[in-house]
């Protein structure tokens, strides 16, 4: 069995009947919806022509929601609904992210995630959802898609229907008969700066302008539901920059380690302030969490594909295994031992570094993040923040720090290394149109002052600059951890600001 929903947008009038229904059958807060109408308009008066097209869950046969939920609270029946436990949620915000669909949204109430659930508790008891019921021109059709003979089947069967975004893999179960394309793609009809009855505030005058130059006198959304704001905001911006300090201030005294440097592989202080990094990492991702005191489901309650559940395995065993090697090397213990225990440290300690790429890919609403060059760019920012930290231990004169001339050296390797990058980021074409959107509000949107001042000039230029002179590094070393922090944000923001429905 396959529940599934058909939208007939030839009938659809645009009444809003099912949201209304939708809201009384589940209680839903005002603000937010689990199903909503949009308007879409082409032409230009006397000459043009208006369509309307309901929006929900797709309830996808692979839904990326459920992979990426760290605790199950988001989970698929068997016979094919994705539905929801609001008791086992942790308020992460991650499945809002990984819905290419923007269907699931916060509520305000309990502060966990919710969405559509095809009025699972109706369908047990033999009836239809709500929204089916109370449909005046019956334009939503349930039913199951598996069952030849259903209405659902057989529209699918014999009219041309559309999936939405089919580019993503999800498979979703709701299709569109008839109707405008432009309804399942936000970048075709972007939204106005006042709707029919109300000005959306989710989205910024400057995105406005832009959508409105760029697609002049196409169609052009004139009714939808508030954007939702960005779920993820500078916590976890922060703590990707707290996580690469944390694993890089332990990388590069083992490297020196290698290459022939006397003294400890790991020297008590650069462990110690490695450890206050990772306190201060697991203290933002906790604090980002909309329950927070749920935050021991992720461990105990671990839904192992999601890399949110692996990555908080790995900061856990890393934690533990720091302070284990700090001792192995703060006791002399045979060089042998010491390397050993070094490569399983920093190992697990890049893992730690770049996992967050992994749950970034997760995220398949973000366009963005689906970039291989994420991983490698998370690793040398790790190597960078540990360059700049130990400079600044060794300006204090704290065992773990480099000297001067270390310094130099590994400040220029990374500022060379994040230029490659930069460049491999921004130069080439995107390969879709979300990514580039992306692209250019760093470039020339709104983050393009806090990308040009803060990546550019204080985390590049600046630095390349001081390090030309041999002066003060210890300054570059700073400026350059402003870079990576900026650079982070920037990374985190943009694909939230680019509309997904």
């Amino acid at each position: 069995m396959r529940l599934g929903f058909a939208i007939d947008n030839r009938a659809c009038i645009g009444c809003h009947a099912c949201t209304v229904a939708c809201k009384s059958e589940h209680d839903v807060a005002i603000g937010v919806n689990r199903t909503w109408v949009k308007y879409i308009e082409k032409g230009e008066f006397p000459h043009t022509r208006r369509s309307f097209s309901v929006q929900r869950c797709n309830h996808c046969e692979d839904a990326p929601c459920v992979e990426i939920c760290p605790v199950t609270s988001l989970f698929r029946r068997p016979d094919g609904i994705v539905d929801f436990d609001s008791q086992r949620c942790i308020g992460c915000k991650a499945c809002m992210q990984a819905c290419p669909y923007d269907a699931i949204y916060l509520d305000p109430a309990t502060l966990t995630a919710a969405k559509c659930n095809y009025c699972a508790h109706r369908v047990e008891t033999g009836m239809e959802p709500a929204c089916v019921v109370v449909c005046p021109v019956e334009a939503i059709v349930s039913g199951d898609l598996d069952d030849p003979d259903s209405r659902i089947a057989q529209l699918d069967r014999t009219q041309r229907v559309q999936y939405p975004k089919p580019e993503k893999g999800t498979r979703p179960k709701l299709f569109y008969v008839g109707g405008e394309t432009a309804a399942l793609d936000p970048a075709a009809a972007p939204p106005v700066h006042d709707y029919l009855w109300s000005a959306d505030r989710g989205v910024t005058p400057a995105a406005l302008r832009a959508a409105e130059e760029e697609e002049g006198a196409r169609a052009r959304r004139v009714y939808d539901a508030s954007r939702k704001p960005a779920p993820w905001d500078w916590r976890v911006s922060a703590y990707v920059t707290t996580k690469a300090v944390a694993t890089g201030l332990a990388m590069v005294p083992f490297i020196l380690y290698l290459l022939g440097r006397r003294g400890e592989f790991l020297p008590v202080p650069a462990a110690a302030v490695s450890l206050l990094f990772l306190a201060a990492t697991g203290a933002l991702l906790v604090w980002d969490l909309k329950q927070p005191r749920r935050f021991l489901y992720v461990l105990l309650r671990p839904q192992w594909k999601s890399w949110l559940v692996r990555g908080a395995y790995l900061i856990t065993g890393w934690g533990v295994l720091l302070p284990v090697c700090a001792l192995v090397s703060g006791l002399g213990a045979p060089g042998a031992v010491q390397v050993a225990c070094g490569w399983v440290l920093n190992l697990l300690g890049a893992a730690v570094a770049v996992y967050t790429a992994m749950l970034f890919a997760q995220a398949k609403g973000r366009d963005y993040w689906q970039n291989p060059l994420l991983a490698p760019a998370m690793l040398v920012d790790a190597l960078v923040a540990g360059a700049a930290a130990a400079t600044l231990l060794g300006a204090a004169g704290m065992g773990g720090g480099l000297t001067a001339s270390e310094a130099r050296l590994a400040l220029a390797l990374g500022l060379g290394a994040n230029v490659l990058l930069l460049a491999a980021e921004f130069l080439p074409a995107h390969q879709t149109q979300n990514a580039e959107r992306a692209a250019r509000l760093i470039l020339r949107g709104t983050l393009a002052p806090m990308f040009w001042l803060g990546v550019i000039l204080i985390g590049t230029a600046l630095p390349a600059t001081v390090l030309a002179t041999g002066l003060w590094p210890a300054g570059a070393s700073l400026m350059m951890l402003v870079g990576v922090a900026v650079r982070n944000h920037v990374l985190v923001q943009a694909p939230q600001q680019v509309p997904l429905s």
